[in-house]
């Protein structure tokens, strides 16, 4: 009778262990975002100054005081609270600038939305003010649909709305509401 109850604890004891081993799950994704509120950005930089190059070459260089990366929601997005400013270069190593007291960078869909005071300064010297305007990165399209001026060579042209390609050879003011002549 003694042998078959130590066998009972034995046998009882292993059930137990490997209901335990079984009921084990992988929680190392939780664990990493343990002290992580998701309210809270994951990361926060200050003094941004980041260079993106191509075949050694600077193509864009962006400049903010302070940018909140809350990608670990489950919609990614970088928040520029301070504002941006961002030089981009051709070909020609030609600078244009873009200035906007705020911007949101959404990472699933690669749009940009600038916000508050928005300049775009060409290599050329075209320039256009808004409100707000969109950037779409996989397209390469600039865009809105608030009121713009757009200054040109020739003409300074004010309307609500904007498309253009990212170099502004196919800008287009839309919803004209006022055009006027340059004169030099």
């Amino acid at each position: 009778m003694k042998l078959s109850f130590l066998h009972t604890i034995k046998y009882g004891v292993i059930a137990l262990a490997v209901t335990l081993f079984f009921s084990c799950k992988d929680n190392f994704k939780a664990i990493k975002k343990i002290g992580i509120s998701e309210n809270e950005p994951l990361g926060i930089a200050e003094n941004m100054n980041a260079k993106r190059t191509d075949s050694g070459r600077v193509v864009a260089n962006l400049l903010s005081p302070k940018m909140y990366d809350f990608g670990n929601r489950k919609f990614g997005y970088s928040e520029f609270p301070d504002g941006l400013t961002l030089y981009v270069y051709d070909t020609k190593n030609q600078k244009s600038t873009i200035i906007s007291d705020y911007a949101i960078r959404y990472e699933g869909t690669d749009l940009i939305d600038l916000q508050g005071n928005v300049i775009v300064a060409t290599a050329q010297n075209d320039t256009l003010f808004a409100e707000q305007l969109y950037y779409d990165q996989s397209k390469e399209w600039v865009f809105t649909n608030l009121p713009v001026t757009y200054k040109s060579a020739d003409y300074i042209t004010h309307g609500n709305g904007f498309d253009s390609d990212k170099d502004f050879t196919k800008a287009e003011v839309l919803e004209i509401s006022g055009q006027f002549a340059v004169l030099e």
